[in-house]
């Protein structure tokens, strides 16, 4: 039962990694012209930031379909074009953009 378990593991932890792997070519081919990743002076904000602030789905919503959501995402007007991406596409960048903070704000403990 323990090797299964270690296998599905792997097994998972092996797509996810080249989902942010494919993400990652995506970010460089289509977003990385307007924004930075941890650092940087670029038109949109870094999306370090952006990873730390919001959550993965969110993210691929937004770059789905930036004209609806600006808003709603606290932006006061949008700059971010729509991007001619397959909705595989919009997850796999979610997916990397998601994995480059670990720590997310919604995780910090409320003080009561």
């Amino acid at each position: 039962m323990k090797k299964i378990t270690i296998l599905l593991t792997f097994l998972l932890s092996s797509h996810l990694l080249a989902d942010v792997e494919k993400g990652k070519a995506v970010y460089a081919a289509n977003c990385a012209i307007c924004h930075t990743v941890n650092g940087g002076n670029a038109l949109g904000p870094d999306l370090n930031i952006v990873s730390y602030t919001r959550k993965k789905e969110d993210i691929a919503q937004y770059a789905k379909d930036p004209y609806s959501l600006f808003e709603k995402f606290g932006y006061s007007a949008n700059a971010m074009p729509t991007l001619p991406l397959e909705d595989e596409e919009f997850k796999d960048v979610a997916d990397y953009i998601s994995s480059l903070q670990p720590f997310k704000k919604w995780m910090k403990k409320k003080k009561d």
